[in-house]
Parts: C-alpha cells; sequence; structure tokens
C-alpha cells in the first residue's frame, strides 16, 4: 500500500506541475487567472466543483471564498474538518481558472460549454491516476459531469453509482454553497442536504477518514 500511494504521489506531482502551466483557457490575459491546484496526498476521495471563485486567484487553493467556508461549514456537520479534507480529499472541479463576474452582477460567470469541454482532459487525467473510491460532486455542473443531468431533488441525498474514466465510484452529490444558489432554502431540501451529508458522513468513516455514526431511521 505504502508504495502505491508514493506511486501515487509522484504521479499526481507530475499532474499539478503540467495543469499549473496550462494558458489554454486564455483567462490569465482577462482575469489574471491561473489553474487551482489541490495538494492533497494519496487520496481516495474526489470533491469536484464547478470553477475557482475571485478570491482563489491570490492563493492559488481551492474553496476559499464564502462559498467555501459554507462547503466547510456542511463537512464539519459530516464530520470531517477543513484541514482533514485539504489533506485526504483531492479538490477538483469542472474548469480550473477563476471564469470571471457574471453579466448579472451577482456571483461568479459560469463556465461556457466550450470552456468546459477545453478543461475535462485534466478531470479525466485526475480521475485515471486517483480512480476514486468516492466523489463529492458539489453544484450543477458537477453533477452534469458525473452523475448525469436530472432534477437535483433526485441527486442530493442520494448515494450514486456513478462511471467514469478512471472506472466507477460511488458518488454524494451535493449542492452549490454559493450564496448565489436559493436551491438549499427552498422548501424540503434543507432536509436532502442533511440525507446527503450523512451519507456522506458514512462513506468517509468506511474510509477511515471521519467516524461513522449512528442516525435515526
Amino acid at each position: 500500500m505504502h508504495d502505491e500511494q508514493t506511486t501515487l504521489d509522484a504521479a499526481l506531482a507530475r499532474h499539478r506541475t503540467a495543469l499549473a502551466a496550462c494558458r489554454a483557457c486564455g483567462l490569465h490575459t482577462v482575469h489574471g487567472s491561473l489553474p487551482v491546484l489541490s495538494q492533497a496526498r494519496a487520496p481516495r476521495v474526489m470533491l469536484v466543483g464547478q470553477a475557482p471563485g475571485r478570491t482563489e486567484l491570490s492563493d492559488g487553493r481551492p474553496f476559499l471564498g464564502q462559498a467555501g467556508r459554507t462547503l466547510f461549514r456542511w463537512l464539519a456537520r459530516a464530520g470531517v474538518d477543513e484541514a482533514t479534507v485539504r489533506e485526504r480529499v483531492y479538490i477538483a472541479a469542472v474548469t480550473r481558472c477563476y471564469p470571471g463576474p457574471s453579466p448579472s452582477g451577482r456571483g461568479d460567470r459560469v463556465p461556457s460549454p466550450a470552456e468546459q469541454a477545453r478543461c475535462r482532459g485534466w478531470l479525466d487525467a485526475e480521475l485515471r491516476l486517483i480512480r476514486p473510491v468516492l466523489l463529492v460532486p458539489v453544484g450543477r455542473l458537477a453533477m452534469d459531469a458525473l452523475v448525469g443531468r436530472r432534477p437535483l431533488d433526485t441527486l442530493v441525498g442520494r448515494l450514486h453509482t456513478v462511471t467514469h474514466a478512471g472506472g466507477a465510484s460511488a458518488a454524494v452529490p451535493l449542492p452549490h454553497p454559493s450564496g448565489a444558489s436559493s436551491w438549499v432554502h427552498a422548501p424540503g431540501n434543507a432536509a436532502l442536504l442533511d440525507r446527503a451529508l450523512g451519507l456522506l458522513r458514512d462513506e468517509l468513516a468506511a474510509l477511515g477518514i471521519t467516524r461513522r455514526v449512528e442516525r435515526a431511521a
């Protein structure tokens, strides 16, 4: 197992070097955007978001802004703290550079289909390298890419089995934690989020990342 982890870490280090050098989208000339990288070691879990936000521009780590604070509060409810997530969970995204502000003036711009397609190779490469036991798609774009385009209330709160470039994984989707998303506040959806976090707690416990707790039926 140690040799496998060492091999994976070396492969991910090479991958991060290549990803850091990517300028395919051209956003570095518009917003100064550069690819955001995960530093997780020997991960067995991948969390996949939509795209970095403005806050990530200066630090280069994923989920540093308000959406990240909300996400890590959710994950704390699933029994895992931010430091553990960053160390044990590989945080990826559908696209890797800050796409700029939304034309509406609220939140960030949604990456275009062309931008998503241009970046897909990085995600597929990570899936092949890591072959994750568990996937956590966060938000609509990640769910579309990994689980399939279906209503969120049929995806959140359920455990799925998905196939991808690296094989097959269990998947626990989460809604987007951005304040620009109102889905979680709609009637009944908070209960679906609670159920998803309970499933996530159990899956992480099975991998030795957090403790399993008994939940009421």
